[in-house]
């Protein structure tokens, strides 16, 4: 079965469309499907509610989304570095699920391995908890959280073989693999695309089996978010 797209493009038609929950991988905006997001952008989808880690920053990742009006509610954990979703939400334009960021990676665990529900320590006593059961366990308060599942997950890996099974590299290694298996489709972008049997089973983080369809990507930007360096030494007196 070959499972490869020619264009991000082509990968989305069909699956994309209004009023649609996205899983979008990545962790700022290290391992996020760029073209991906690029496309859906140009698709003109909308009311998108999104559950990703954060949503980018003004001009790039997820927040090209915002710009354009597409997202209607953000499912993260993380809105530090987006001007425009801070805009939006403050002006009740944008709807916030917000989560702690290891409560959002368990749900979407659970969501993928089936599990409905479960309890955590996290966030009792606070915000988080409000609306939400609480139950005892050994003397201990929990709050429940449920499983997400979303219509479409898009992620991007390192490595992938015509059947979609994938490799993720490093710190891509984040919120990806578990999305995809949380959503009824799965699109994954990479940046090598190899044939079946070229990568090593042992060195595969995603099967095949949860990937309906492959792109690979080129002439990534791979920005940083925030660049931090060392001053040179000899600067300001030193």
């Amino acid at each position: 079965m070959n499972k490869v797209y020619e264009s991000a493009e082509s990968a989305l038609q069909g699956l994309a469309f209004d009023g649609m929950t996205l899983m979008s991988g990545g962790f700022g905006l290290c391992g996020i499907p760029e073209h991906l997001i690029a496309a859906l952008r140009d698709s003109g989808v909308k009311g998108i509610t999104v559950i990703s880690n954060n949503c980018g920053v003004d001009d790039f990742g997820l927040g090209v989304l915002l710009q354009t009006r597409q997202i209607s509610k953000m499912v993260s954990s993380y809105v530090g570095e987006n001007g425009e979703f801070e805009r939006q939400y403050l002006n009740g334009e944008l709807e916030l699920e917000f989560n702690p960021q290891g409560t959002l990676a368990e749900r979407i665990r659970a969501g993928g391995a089936g599990i409905p529900a479960f309890y955590t320590k996290t966030g009792y006593g606070t915000m988080v908890a409000e609306g939400k059961e609480t139950r005892e366990f050994g003397g201990e308060m929990y709050v429940m959280e449920t499983g997400l599942r979303a219509d479409l997950a898009i992620v991007k890996a390192w490595k992938g073989d015509r059947l979609g099974n994938l490799i993720y590299r490093e710190t891509a290694r984040n919120f990806n693999p578990m999305m995809a298996t949380a959503a009824t489709a799965c699109i994954a972008e990479v940046e090598e695309l190899v044939e079946p049997g070229l990568l090593d089973p042992n060195q595969v983080h995603t099967p095949g089996i949860y990937v309906d369809r492959i792109v690979q990507g080129r002439n990534y930007e791979k920005r940083i978010e925030r660049r931090t360096v060392r001053p040179k030494e000899g600067a300001n007196g030193a």
